[in-house]
């Protein structure tokens, strides 16, 4: 019997590549030297508990520790190029953090609602029409905000690395060699892309709070706030069932439009960037191996 391949994940850090098993991850970078550093640590029992394998609840968990891991591979890259006397980290790093997240759904989300509800007092229209308006607002933020980063010079490194990450996991999972010239030949695209997860829950947004009809404008920004969990627990198990059932003509279609978004978080990487990708999934891979020769 063929075995079954893992799902593994990743994300772009700023001059590395993220890559997360089922009880390790590992960071790959490149030091402003030149040299590859790496970091693995092992991930939480939540990963392998009760948890972890109930619908719907099993997207919150994962989201939120997978968050946490991001943002620390991130602030390790970040310091790694920044060196001893700038690293970010104690009060300053958790205060950006903080003010970030709420900047995020101010402008995605309460944002957008207001337009909406605006819309719907001063131009008569009904609540269909305003949550429509509403969700076309958010949609239009996001993919201005993706285009117009992809625009900086770093962030379009990190964008490349994003690319060496897609193809790297791409590679395994079609059993080819993990080499750079290997590697380099596969998609940019994966159906398990953070962005594809964003899209999604824009997306679901638009359909779950033209349910909700029409609310004052308290209500309605109270819960767009509160239904954000619920809509990132939707969004996961339909990135999850989608990636599972990919053969599917039908399937291919649906996620069509995240993987054509895609095309403005990823960038082709070079060589040295593939590297360091591969190095992270290798460190990964053989961390995993000893945490499982241990257990057994």
């Amino acid at each position: 019997m063929e075995e079954k391949l893992i799902n593994y994940g990743g994300q772009a850090v700023i001059e590395g590549v993220m890559m997360r098993g089922r009880r390790v991850c590992a960071v790959a970078m490149r030091a402003p030297d030149g040299a590859i550093v790496t970091r693995t640590e092992p991930l939480g029992k939540i990963y392998r508990s009760r948890l972890a394998r109930l619908p719907f609840l099993r997207g919150l968990v994962l989201l939120w520790d997978a968050l946490g891991l991001g943002l620390r591979a991130l602030t390790l890259s970040a310091n790694l190029q920044a060196g001893e006397d700038e690293k970010i980290e104690g009060p300053t790093l958790y205060l950006t953090l903080g003010l970030t997240f709420l900047l995020a759904i101010g402008v995605f989300f309460l944002a957008p609602a207001g337009v909406g509800w605006l819309s719907e007092h001063f131009l008569r229209w009904n609540a269909w029409w305003s949550n429509l308006l509403e969700g076309l607002i958010r949609l239009l933020f996001l993919i201005a905000y993706i285009w117009g980063i992809g625009f900086m010079p770093d962030v379009r490194r990190v964008f490349a690395y994003h690319g060496a990450e897609h193809k790297t996991i791409n590679a395994y999972e079609a059993g080819a060699d993990l080499t750079p010239a290997s590697v380099a030949r596969f998609p940019l695209a994966h159906t398990r892309c953070g962005t594809a997860f964003l899209l999604t829950l824009v997306v679901l947004s638009l359909l779950v709070f033209t349910l909700l009809g029409p609310l004052p404008l308290g209500w309605r920004l109270v819960s767009r706030v509160l239904m954000i969990p619920v809509l990132a627990g939707l969004a996961y198990e339909y990135i999850r069932w989608t990636a599972n059932h990919i053969g599917h003509p039908l399937v291919r279609a649906m996620v069509a439009p995240s993987l054509a978004l895609q095309s403005l978080t990823t960038r082709p990487p070079d060589e040295g960037m593939l590297e360091v990708a591969i190095r992270a999934f290798e460190e990964m891979r053989r961390a995993e191996a000893a945490e499982g020769e241990a257990d057994g």
